[in-house]
């Protein structure tokens, strides 16, 4: 035994600011315990002194327990329907400058979908995404924009020759691209939110949340948007009380505020 996991979670707030009660228990604390085992602690308390005297193991801790799992484009069937629906849309109904939020952006494959998406439709001065995570690591590399064939794999060929150079094995996001996206650290279960949105993408994220504090994120992104602006959610996430949460259901990933 590790000691109070009860306790261990007061001290990581402390420390984070993260509120691990707002996760499924058992699914983070078997990782959370995997980390500690992996770092030959041998206590929970112990760990929390690593954590506090050693920048790097700190790092570690945040990017493994924000778990980063990020594509371009994934879930191509939902991305063409944004193409082909969502945005046309959103420009029909508020005109050109859309305020556009992805939230829990990791690496900066979603923020960078969108703009690219969007570029199908306004010129790229003027799409602006504001792009938030709670890891400061990953948010490092998003502004780098450097990532390897794999993650890149889903984007149209001709955006990945417009937009992407290869570098060595890897390949670089166009400057062009990386200047439309403003990345900001951002707690989703603590911080405020920005209001006045069109569009709000955050995916495959909630699932890890508990329900209650999945509904309080859902309430915030409802509050964060202008009455008939758009949520993309992932498809794992299903959005059950869609009405209760002031929502109206396009398809099973885009809802749009209501009254």
């Amino acid at each position: 035994m590790l000691g109070s996991y009860e306790k261990f979670k007061s001290s990581i707030y402390s420390l984070t600011k993260i509120d691990l009660n707002s996760y499924k228990e058992n699914q983070m604390r078997r990782r959370i315990d995997s980390l500690i085992t992996k770092n030959n602690i041998l206590s929970y308390d112990s760990y929390v002194e690593l954590l506090q005297r050693d920048r790097e193991k700190f790092s570690q801790f945040v990017n493994f327990l924000t778990i980063n799992v990020s594509e371009f484009y994934r879930d191509p069937a939902h991305w063409e329907y944004l193409h082909a629906n969502i945005i046309p849309g959103l420009i029909r109904r508020f005109g050109k400058n859309l305020k556009i939020w992805s939230a829990a952006c990791s690496t900066g494959n979603e923020p960078y979908s969108l703009v690219m998406a969007f570029s199908k439709y306004l010129p790229l001065r003027q799409i602006r995404v504001i792009a938030t995570d709670i890891d400061r690591q990953v948010l490092d590399a998003a502004r780098i924009g450097i990532y390897n064939e794999k993650s890149i794999a889903g984007v149209p060929e001709d955006l990945k020759r417009r937009f992407f150079t290869k570098v060595g094995e890897s390949y670089r996001i166009s400057s062009d691209i990386k200047a439309c996206v403003e990345f900001k650290e951002h707690n989703l279960l603590r911080d405020a939110y920005p209001t006045g949105c069109h569009l709000i993408v955050c995916r495959n994220v909630l699932i890890y949340f508990t329900e209650q504090a999945r509904d309080a994120v859902y309430r915030k992104f409802n509050q964060a948007l202008v009455k008939d602006g758009v949520l993309f959610i992932g498809s794992a996430e299903q959005m059950i009380n869609f009405r209760e949460l002031n929502f109206e259901r396009k398809t099973i990933v885009f809802f749009s505020k209501g009254k």
